[in-house]
């Protein structure tokens, strides 16, 4: 999951740039902020989950087979994922604001 956002991010990133060099986007359609809205919600949304998950793994392997390096890297991949969540889920409040703001004009 944490891929698919990075993907997603690294497309969005480029498109930004585009915006800000030329002054228009590189993918110019009359659904674009309703795209930009659902992908940020479903990506949020995929990474709280997969995260959640993965931690109480991480809790279940601690418990049975002790701490050790393996525990210590998946719990900071975890904590990386939910930084990754507030970052979508603040993109998404953003994108939220874009759809609303531009149906209305």
């Amino acid at each position: 999951m944490n891929v698919i956002g990075f993907v997603y991010s690294g497309f969005q990133a480029c498109d930004l740039a585009y915006h800000l060099a030329t002054g228009k986007h590189a993918v110019s359609h009359h659904l674009r902020f309703h795209f930009d809205f659902s992908m940020d919600q479903i990506l949020a949304y995929l990474l709280m989950s997969a995260s959640s998950s993965a931690a109480t793994r991480v809790d279940d392997w601690m418990s049975n087979w002790g701490k050790d390096e393996f525990t210590l890297m998946a719990s900071v991949s975890i904590a990386m994922s939910f930084l990754a969540f507030i970052a979508f889920a603040m993109s998404s409040l953003i994108s939220g604001y874009n759809l609303c703001y531009y149906e209305s004009t």
